[in-house]
């Protein structure tokens, strides 16, 4: 199998994966694609919900004898141990593959050791990662190597970044079709992060609506540092129906507005005097078992998470629209670069037309290298 032809097929499982988002997490999104050795697909497979049977499991069950010499394509190196299910090196094994390729070595030290198990049985093993299945992966090895959940900045904005007119007013900037592309995104992660700035100009539910079906409830999580939520905000008078957090300073924990928000229903939880934000963040995925937040803050909030590398990727809806004044809100502040080499550096994933609307998304920081 050419070099090219193997680049396809991983393609196809990375394709076949990202179908699982939303309902794999604190899994790893995987697929798997099943060939002849003329590189025919057999069958294909990818992890469906989490606890569920593995890719791997799936497209070699489904091919059957017909995968006895054949070759597996996988996006994760199967794993090697005994979890919710058995090891897919055991399953590898017994159906007969001459040959495993696949695109990432497990970071988790837990299910590592696939590619030692499976030469020793006598199958060839190729790591052959692509572009798609490094986007892919990442969400998993960041949050395998560093604790902290995958977060994604979400904003829209005028083709000259402008986020809120001066005023304020930002309704409607991106259109009814992209709002919809936000819902469902906001149905496929484990909490959507807010700021209080935006939590007192807009009062936003932060709710996944109007869709077939939500794969998840978001929590919503409000960074609220002088404890300025009100009793009569949105996220606060849902909050027995949809989770809330509210963070705030630590001598704020205990006063009598903390005690009637969480008399409604709310939690609320001290932003650690040491760490800041990141020891929240990294305290909060531990306890509330986040795996991946959507952020949809104003640019106060969002400069202090990409200072402190925080953010991994961001998804920017761009509108035809121009207001050209400066005085107007813009999606990220607090940086005072000189050069423009000092900015934050983003790479392209992606580039799509929704309506009239241009959704970027982009790998930031240290999740590009």
């Amino acid at each position: 199998m050419n070099q090219n032809l193997m680049t396809q097929l991983m393609d196809r499982a990375a394709r076949m994966a990202w179908r699982g988002h939303g309902a794999v997490e604190p899994g790893c999104m995987v697929g798997a694609v099943v060939a002849d050795a003329g590189g025919t697909v057999l069958s294909e497979g990818r992890y469906v919900r989490f606890g569920g049977p593995h890719a791997e499991k799936q497209a070699l069950a489904e091919a059957g004898e017909a995968a006895r010499g054949g070759t597996l394509l996988v996006t994760l190196e199967p794993c090697n141990h005994h979890g919710k299910t058995p090891p897919c090196t055991s399953a590898v094994i017994e159906s007969g593959v001459g040959r495993v390729v696949h695109a990432c070595h497990d970071p988790n030290p837990l299910a590592s050791g696939g590619t030692s198990a499976l030469e020793k049985a006598g199958i060839e093993v190729i790591h052959h990662p692509t572009r798609m299945t490094e986007l892919l992966n990442a969400p998993h090895v960041h949050r395998t190597r560093t604790g902290l959940p995958w977060m994604v900045a979400k904003w829209a904005q005028t083709l000259d970044g402008r986020i809120a007119t001066r005023n304020g007013a930002s309704k409607w900037i991106s259109s009814e079709r992209s709002r919809r592309l936000v819902h469902r995104e906001r149905g496929r992660v484990d909490a959507v992060l807010t700021g209080i700035g935006t939590v007192l100009a807009d009062d936003p539910m932060l709710t996944a609506r109007d869709l077939h079906k939500s794969r998840r409830t978001a929590e919503r999580v409000v960074i609220d540092d002088q404890l300025q939520t009100p009793p009569t905000a949105q996220l606060i008078t849902s909050s027995r129906r949809v989770p809330t957090t509210i963070c705030c300073r630590e001598r704020l924990i205990e006063s009598p507005l903390a005690d009637c928000l969480r008399s409604a229903g709310a939690r609320v939880v001290p932003i650690p005097s040491s760490g800041g934000l990141r020891a929240l963040i990294h305290q909060e995925a531990a306890d509330r078992n986040w795996s991946t937040v959507l952020v949809e803050s104003g640019g106060g909030l969002l400069g202090r998470l990409f200072r402190e590398d925080l953010v991994n990727a961001a998804l920017v809806f761009t509108s035809p629209r121009i207001l050209g004044d400066e005085s107007a809100s813009g999606p990220v502040r607090g940086f005072s670069p000189e050069t423009i080499q000092e900015g934050v550096p983003l790479v392209p994933m992606f580039v799509r037309q929704r309506k009239d609307d241009l959704i970027s998304g982009y790998l930031v920081g240290k999740a590009a290298d």
